[in-house]
């Protein structure tokens, strides 16, 4: 019951699901046999028995007053759009207004504040059926969930645990000499954080870069999580899976602001590789229109404090070229497109064999990785891959194969490959676990990869780099 989880309320006596009419904008209704997307709302929670819903469309249900209809009609939440939610073991709930009056499925198939007495778990009218649908496990969920004292014990026990000098020395004991480091965007404000994000991840920061320096190791700082969010997924601190970054203007100003913060606390540190000016944005709802000048934006800034750090520009993801950044002329001097391959996360590879997946490294990515290093432009980055897939019962020898051959098409990237992620609670993500089990076998020695055509003679590729997660894991 976090911000962002997906529910859905069926009425007892009617046997129906509550429904916003299009999404949102209209009446809501008791009428649906079958949940689908109207269906379906999104919890933004105030506390742990307080909520407001969010239709699919953006709007939040509301009640004015006892006897009122329940209707999908505010465009923000206040106290007319919040709730009281009751919960017993069997998955059934009662929903109420704030003044204590409870909502009831009415026969005329509609949801009014008029239930009255206080309902029993019996078939009655104001009695519903709640099935969660859909989760998200990220940044904001877990401060808003907890509470700030709460969330701030527990973030400070993570982040001087998670992560250590320790696995430094596992990164430079075999052969990794950069680390890519995802943060949120509230990083610049680390002593007082908007709610709910809680500060400390600064400090944090601050040792990763310490612990490079002292292993010969270079960061990478990736923005991963900008205001609003913009691809909506829980990695980058989306309250509700809704993508808020490229319409506003004053989440881009706070990004750019951001972005300055890191350029100027880390630009003459010697352990700084680069700054990677937004992790991940989406190609349905970030257009190139606004993505680009944003990234011409973000390259200026970061020059303005060094002249030598790479810039990089990660693709969209989803349906987007990445050739579109090639020919987007965002800036002349040190600068990086990032691509993330991931055999995961589209049906295409859900039946592929495990032969099948390596022979698609080969015919697709390699062929990418080729002529994008041939392009006048950018340096080719992998910035995120992982050695796991949809083949159910693959053995030992089947993920070695695969891993052997994405570090064999993956070296060829001109600026190196980055994995995701150093350590993980699911085993084939975890680098360390991956390596120590020999799932994932790294090839001894340094690559050394000439760059024809670029403004930089060669990039030392020792093994490509391990990607570490600070802020959110």
């Amino acid at each position: 019951m976090l911000d962002g989880t997906q529910v859905q309320f069926k009425s007892v006596t009617l046997q129906k699901y509550v429904s916003a009419q299009n999404g949102g904008g209209l009446n809501v209704t008791v009428d649906r046999d079958d949940p689908l997307e109207w269906e379906t709302f999104k919890l933004w929670r105030v506390s742990e028995s307080v909520f407001q819903f969010r239709t699919s469309e953006g709007n939040f249900l509301t009640c004015s007053s006892d006897g009122g209809i329940v209707t999908a009609t505010a465009e923000s939440p206040s106290d007319s759009e919040t709730f009281y939610i009751e919960r017993n073991f069997n998955n059934r709930v009662h929903i109420k207004l704030k003044g204590g009056t409870y909502i009831q499925a009415s026969n005329d198939n509609i949801l009014t504040a008029d239930f009255p007495a206080t309902p029993g778990w019996d078939d009655n009218p104001a009695t519903f059926e709640m099935a969660i649908v859909g989760k998200l496990q990220g940044d904001y969920q877990l401060a808003n969930g907890y509470g700030h004292d709460k969330a701030k014990e527990v973030l400070k026990k993570h982040r001087n645990s998670f992560i250590t000098v320790d696995d430094f020395d596992f990164l430079y004991r075999h052969g990794i000499n950069a680390v890519r480091i995802p943060v949120g965007w509230w990083i610049a404000s680390n002593s007082n954080p908007p709610a709910p994000f809680i500060g400390g991840s600064l400090e944090a920061l601050d040792n990763a870069f310490s612990w490079a320096q002292a292993y010969g190791i270079k960061c990478i700082i990736d923005l991963h999580a900008g205001p609003g969010s913009q691809n909506g997924m829980e990695h980058s601190a989306s309250r509700d899976g809704t993508v808020n970054w490229p319409t506003s203007p004053e989440f881009i100003s706070q990004t750019l602001d951001a972005i300055e913060f890191l350029a100027s606390r880390y630009a003459v540190h010697p352990a700084l590789l680069g700054i990677e000016l937004l992790n991940e944005p989406s190609a349905a709802d970030v257009p190139l229109d606004v993505l680009v000048p944003f990234y011409k934006q973000g390259y200026k800034i970061v020059r303005k404090y060094s002249t030598t750090a790479y810039v990089i520009f990660c693709q969209r993801i989803g349906n987007a070229d990445p050739f579109e950044l090639y020919q987007a002329n965002i800036g002349s001097l040190n600068t990086v497109v990032d691509l993330h391959y991931y055999n995961l996360f589209d049906r295409y590879f859900d039946i592929l064999t495990s032969l099948e997946n390596i022979q698609f490294i080969y015919k697709s990515r390699q062929s990418q990785i080729q002529a994008l290093n041939s392009a006048n432009g950018p340096l080719v980055f992998v910035g995120e891959w992982v050695n796991e897939w949809n083949v159910t019962n693959g053995s030992l020898a089947d993920y070695q194969d695969f891993g052997r051959v994405q570090l064999d098409v993956y070296n060829a990237a001109s600026f190196g490959w980055s994995y995701w992620t150093l350590k993980c609670e699911k085993k084939h993500w975890d680098f360390e676990w991956s390596v120590r089990n020999n799932y994932l076998q790294l090839q001894p020695g340094v690559y050394v990869g000439k760059s024809p055509g670029k403004r930089i003679s060669r990039v030392i590729l020792l093994l490509g780099a391990a990607c570490i997660w600070i802020f959110l894991h």
